[in-house]
């Protein structure tokens, strides 16, 4: 059977997401590793990925419109979105709480920048994994609370 058009776009997502970051933090990592430690240079780089991963994504959801029409997102589409967020937002806090701590600490300012945008780009990464895994393999209803249980 083929996946809902919802799960085919978190797989969009997904390989859209993991492909700019991996590009963004190698040449963000060579250019800290050769002395780079302002943060103007490194807006062209991001700005260069925020393009890339926009044509990604749109290239990626009209391929995924190839194998069936978009339905409305129904209650089960909700509950993984949902879950899948509580179970990976707190990556993100971990990250804030890290450049917060790093900032104490005097660290240069593009290493706590990026330590922010990975915490982002993780987090996210995260909650688009377990919004697969929920598709495939269902809800456990022990693990944060409630909510749809069973496979697909």
């Amino acid at each position: 059977m083929l996946p809902s058009y919802e799960e085919r776009s978190v797989w969009v997502q997904l390989v859209s997401l993991c492909v700019v970051f991996a590009g963004y933090m190698a040449v963000s990592i060579s250019m800290m590793a050769k002395g780079v430690l302002h943060l103007a240079p490194y807006v062209a780089v991001f700005m260069t990925a925020v393009v890339l991963l926009v044509v990604m994504m749109v290239v990626g959801h009209a391929a995924a419109l190839l194998f069936g029409k978009p339905e409305k997102a129904d209650e089960r589409d909700r509950q993984i979105g949902w879950r899948a967020e509580s179970n990976s937002s707190w990556l993100l806090g971990a990250g804030v709480f890290a450049a917060i701590t790093a900032m104490c600490f005097g660290i240069e300012t593009v290493w706590i920048a990026h330590v922010l945008l990975g915490s982002l780009f993780a987090s996210e990464i995260l909650k688009l994994a377990l919004q697969i895994v929920y598709y495939r393999r269902g809800m456990d209803e022990g693990v944060s609370g409630g909510g749809v249980g069973g496979g697909v």
